[in-house]
C-alpha cells in the first residue's frame, strides 16, 4: 500500500483494458524484487520450467523487475484478452469490493451456462490443443493474493457490477536484464 500511495506516472495508455486508471510503481532499493519476486521466480523454475531458458539470447542474463503498476477498475470496466511482454508476469489483488458468488446471481449471469462476472481468467491450450480456461473467482478474502505466471499466457479480467468502490490490483513484468551478463 505504501508503493501505491507513492505511485508515479500514468500507465493507462500502455494497457489493453477499459479501466479508470493505472499508475507506475517504484521498487525502492529493490525490496519487492529481492524479497518477493526473485524467490518466486526461482521457485517457479524449480517446480515447473525456467522460462528464461527458452528466450533466444546468446548469453545468460539475470532477471529483474521491469515494470509494475497499480490498476483502479470501476464497475462495468474490464481488461480484454491479452498477454504481457517479458518472461513472467504477476497480479496482486489489493482491494476486491464484491463477492464472486453474489455477482453471479445477477440476471445477466443466471442466463449463462458459464457465469464469469468479476473473474480473472487464464486462457491456454490443453494437451489435446483445445482452448481451456481457469478462472479465479474473487472475493474480499482473496485480497493480498498474488499470482505469478508466464508473460505469454493469455488472460482477461471480467467486469463487476453494483459496487461504487474500485477493484484495486497491482500488475507487473519480470524480464531478462540484457544489460548484465551472468
Amino acid at each position: 500500500w505504501r508503493c501505491i500511495k507513492n505511485k508515479k506516472g500514468d500507465e493507462k495508455s500502455n494497457l489493453a483494458g477499459n479501466i479508470s486508471g493505472s499508475w507506475g510503481l517504484q521498487d525502492r532499493s529493490d525490496w519487492f524484487w529481492m524479497n518477493t519476486l526473485k524467490p518466486l521466480v526461482r521457485r517457479y523454475g524449480e517446480e515447473f520450467v525456467n522460462m528464461g531458458n527458452i528466450i533466444p539470447v546468446n548469453q545468460k542474463h539475470p532477471y529483474h523487475l521491469d515494470t509494475w503498476w497499480v490498476n483502479y477498475q470501476k464497475q462495468n470496466e474490464f481488461n480484454p484478452l491479452h498477454n504481457h511482454a517479458g518472461v513472467y508476469s504477476f497480479v496482486i489483488w489489493m482491494k476486491i469490493p464484491f463477492k464472486w458468488d453474489e455477482q453471479n446471481k445477477k440476471d445477466i449471469a443466471r442466463k449463462s451456462n458459464s457465469p464469469k462476472i468479476s473473474n480473472f481468467e487464464l486462457i491456454y491450450s490443453n494437451l489435446l490443443g483445445e482452448i481451456t480456461t481457469f478462472s479465479y473467482k474473487l472475493a474480499p478474502p482473496d485480497e493480498g493474493l498474488m499470482l505469478l505466471f508466464p508473460s505469454a499466457l493469455s488472460h482477461q479480467v471480467y467486469p463487476f457490477y453494483d459496487s461504487t468502490e474500485d477493484r484495486i490490483s497491482i500488475s507487473g513484468n519480470v524480464t531478462l536484464n540484457t544489460t548484465k551478463i551472468m
